[in-house]
């Protein structure tokens, strides 16, 4: 079903009028006036309705197409896109994001298991050869939707805990009810396309466009605490950060 569009377009106001139509649209989205996955008329009729000429339309409705906002599908038209979880660049944990935001975060635990850690974990937590630790994957959802894939290894000498846990509530939760302070991490935040493993789960195609995050963190007495990578739906998900100049 075609969602009608109602603007307020002013030719006397010193904004453009194809932005004006930008902000009108961006507006109702904003406001859930157009849900996600809305389906727009195409652009002779919307020029037609709004009483502005083609290329107007079609320039604002290019704009709203590169924020992010609408997608053209051939044989569909155009649509709202889903809305973004927007995380900022700090140390927080997905989980306590999306709860913070008025989402409703579930969580699947796909694999869990505690075992001597490999090579490449001593490594980046800077554990002794022999060392135990937690090595699990998460899908995370959002009010039901996939969002996240995320792997894990935690160091075992801080918290025991199992997947029925994990299950139920955040990991940084748990590992700051173990007495964990963090207090700072590195973070490298990349991009890749969706497998054939990961597409599934994440309720989207093969060689869809995927965020990536690998995160070391470290807490206030020096410990690497946990290492792990994720990966999120793109459509869905982007990072935010406020650059200062210095």
């Amino acid at each position: 079903m075609v969602t009608p569009l109602n603007l307020n377009i002013d030719r006397s106001s010193p904004v453009p009028l194809y932005h004006q139509v930008v902000q009108g649209i961006e507006a109702a989205i904003r406001s859930g006036g157009l849900e996600p996955g809305s389906k727009l008329e195409n652009e002779i009729d919307l020029a037609a309705a709004l009483n502005l000429s083609r290329p107007t339309m079609r320039k604002a409705m290019d704009e709203l197409v590169r924020a992010g906002l609408l997608v053209r599908k051939r044989g569909v038209g155009t649509q709202v896109v889903a809305s973004q979880v927007r995380r900022p660049l700090e140390l927080s944990s997905l989980y306590d994001d999306l709860i913070a935001r008025g989402g409703k975060p579930s969580t699947d635990v796909l694999t869990f298991s505690h075992v001597e850690a490999d090579a490449a974990t001593r490594e980046k937590l800077a554990l002794h050869p022999g060392a135990r630790v937690y090595h699990f994957t998460r899908l995370r959802k959002v009010d039901g939707k996939p969002l996240a894939l995320m792997e894990n290894w935690v160091r075992d000498d801080i918290v025991a805990f199992d997947e029925t846990a994990l299950g139920a509530a955040g990991l940084y939760g748990i590992l700051r009810q173990g007495g964990v302070n963090f207090r700072l991490a590195t973070q490298r935040v990349g991009a890749m396309i969706a497998n054939d493993y990961q597409a599934p789960l994440l309720d989207t195609t093969p060689g869809a466009a995927l965020v990536t995050m690998e995160r070391t963190a470290v807490d206030d007495t020096g410990r690497m605490v946990e290492t792990g990578h994720h990966v999120y739906r793109a459509d869905n998900y982007s990072f935010e950060m406020t650059l200062v100049q210095r």
